[in-house]
Parts: C-alpha cells; structure tokens; sequence
C-alpha cells in the first residue's frame, strides 16, 4: 500500500508506505459515539502510525521550502507523539489555513482557502493521547487548540475553530484512514461526525470546516496529508 501523507520538504520522487493497521478493538477511551461504526474502507489512524509514515512528494502536489518545514518541525519538536501535518481539501484542492485574523466570533476558523503551502497559516500540529486513543489538532498559526463549535447556530455551528489553549472533549478528534483512496478523514468526538469542507458557501466562511457530515460520504469529507516534518 501506499500513503498520501507526503512530504512537503520534497519536490520530486514518491515512497512505499505501510498503511495503517486495521482497529479491531472497539472499546477504548473515546466516546461511544465514535467507538462503534468504523466506515467501510476505512481504518482508525493511532498516533505511532501517523508519525511513521514519512513519503516523498509525488510530483503532483504542491511543496513547501525546505527551511519552511525546518521552522516548523524545530516549533513542534519538544511534544512527544507529534506530527506536523498541512491538510488539503480534495474538494477543491486547496490548503486548510487559520484565519486568525478574522473578528469575533469567527477568529480562528479554519478553511481551506489557499493555492498553496505558505507557512504556519497552513499548518497543524496533531497530537496523539494515548488515554483517549485520539488527536488534537494545534494550529501554528495561532498555537491554540482546534475546538469544534456545537453551539453555535446557523451555518456556523460546528464549525472549526483554532481558539483553545487546552484540550477537552470540543478539541478531540479520530483520524482515518483509506488504503485504496489513499485519504484521510477527520471525526469530532463531541458530536461523532466528520468534518467536511464547505465548498458550496459564500463569504468569509466559504471553504470553511465543520463537524457535520454523519458520514464519510465522498470529497467533501476527504484530505490529503503532508508531512512537513519530513
């Protein structure tokens, strides 16, 4: 199998990866929400896993400047089970940024809005807890916590935003994984649902990501991981 957390540092040339292994425990320490219904095709991501899956670039993505990457893996290197990943939309193939200079009570919300790999804007430290059997995301750009908002209202609720300095329940979520698609999934343990991009909005929330699809329904809810460690 291959994988399609690739690395940004790499311009050229693509690597064999072992996939990650298949969960058959379903009991662990996350919510009962999230523990039961692996969709089909897909596999639980545990923490080891994600940091051992370091590629080359595949010629087809976009990639980062090498001192870019150093900056950020020297920023995140202190942590232990950490990855520094950039996420990519399938949708529309754009990067996932922090807005943090959007006002209240948006600041923080996170979209997949730009062509290409910049620098912290775009990246994403995810942090595995073994306890819990889950990642927290902390954006670089702000180096606050990504919580999903469940309260708020209207087309903002659930929406994802990089606003807090712990991590709690709002701020957990489980990482999947397809072998034959060769994508990456995320899903809230506060609600139990997957995150997808709001490609169909307008405005300041266009490309935004919320917490709101029962399930992973096709490229709305997809990713593409880059390793910027590597």
């Amino acid at each position: 199998m291959t994988s399609v957390l690739l690395a940004l540092s790499a311009l050229v040339g693509a690597s064999a990866l072992t996939a990650p292994a298949a969960v058959a425990a379903p009991q662990t320490g996350r919510p009962a929400a999230v523990q039961t219904a692996v969709p089909a095709g897909w596999e639980v991501v545990r923490g080891g896993e994600v940091a051992a899956l370091n590629g080359g670039a595949d010629g087809k993505r976009s990639s980062a400047p090498q001192a870019a990457a150093q900056d950020l893996t020297e920023q995140g290197s202190e942590a232990d089970e950490l990855s520094l990943i950039a996420m990519q939309s399938v949708r529309n193939e754009r990067f996932v940024a922090t807005e943090k200079n959007y006002p209240a009570p948006n600041t923080g919300a996170l979209r997949a809005r730009s062509a290409e790999y910049g620098g912290s804007w775009e990246g994403f430290a995810f942090e595995w807890d073994e306890t819990t059997e889950t990642y927290a995301l902390r954006s670089l750009a702000n180096d606050l916590y990504v919580a999903v908002e469940k309260n708020f209202t209207g087309s903002s609720q659930n929406l994802l935003r990089a606003r807090s300095t712990g991590v709690g329940g709002w701020e957990r979520f489980v990482v999947y994984y397809n072998a034959e698609l060769d994508r990456w999934a995320l899903q809230s343990t506060l609600n139990g649902l997957f995150v997808a991009m709001e490609n169909g909005y307008t405005g300041s929330l266009q490309y935004a990501l919320r917490a709101r699809s029962a399930e992973i329904g096709g490229s709305w809810e997809e990713f593409v991981l880059y390793d910027l460690g590597a």
